[in-house]
């Protein structure tokens, strides 16, 4: 394998039901199957879904919260979806735990490394709610955070689009794809990869990226074993 550990993260509008419901059972099935073969070549997995699909924040001050209070909701909605997640890949025999970064017992365990070096050693896959615990930071920048501080070989970002692009490929028939490209350069092209916060942690830390098709159920398998899918930024 090219990757022997991976933080793998994805929105939680990709587990949107089209009906509106919060979570599709089908989609969810199919990303912890997914999972599933990966963890069965030996990978260890971890990974971070956001919230999105169940609360998308506050549109402005006079929603009748402030900017904390709506953070910590959406923490909240991220570890529905860690739950769904853990309990999707209990049903298929694959064992995992929920770390969260605030206290939630019994719901899921505190978050620390030694717990995910413990997890990873019983070859259980590793989800965490809650993002980093704190306000003011995405779900991008837990993904970033918890990738460093696992010692991760690299961040795959699950996406709707098989890559980046130059421009809006959904509304953009030309845009153009990018099979590899630089922190650097994706910055100086305003690429909107993740958060600026989370993309800097990623390039101080020399983590790879690697933005992919999640609804492409063979991607995370191929990306494992080293074929070239989606676009890689790096230094």
């Amino acid at each position: 394998m090219v990757y022997k550990k991976i933080l793998l993260k994805f929105s939680g509008e990709s587990l949107l039901a089209e009906d509106g419901y919060c979570i599709d059972s089908d989609k969810l099935m199919k990303y912890a199957y997914q999972v599933k073969e990966v963890i069965d070549l030996g990978v260890r997995v971890a990974v971070v879904i956001g919230g999105g699909n169940i609360y998308r924040g506050l549109n402005s001050k006079n929603s009748g919260f402030d900017r904390v209070k709506g953070d910590y909701m959406g923490m909240l909605a991220t570890v529905i979806n860690a739950m769904a997640l853990h309990s999707a890949l209990e049903t298929i025999n694959v064992k995992s735990r929920v770390l969260t970064g605030i206290k939630m017992e019994p719901v899921g365990e505190a978050y620390s490394q030694r717990k995910v070096q413990d997890a990873f050693e019983q070859n259980e896959v590793v989800i965490f709610g809650g993002g980093t615990g704190n306000p003011f930071f995405t779900t991008d920048s837990a993904a970033a955070l918890r990738a460093v501080e696992i010692g991760a070989d690299v961040l795959l970002k699950g996406t709707r689009v098989d890559g980046v692009y130059d421009s809006d490929p959904e509304k953009n028939p030309n845009a153009v794809k990018f099979d590899e490209i630089t922190f650097d350069e994706a910055y100086a092209k305003g690429l909107k990869i993740m958060d600026l916060t989370a993309f800097t942690m990623c390039k101080e830390n020399n983590l790879p990226i690697i933005v992919f098709n999640v609804g492409d159920e063979t991607s995370l398998k191929k990306i494992v074993s080293g074929s070239k899918i989606g676009t890689i930024i790096k230094k």
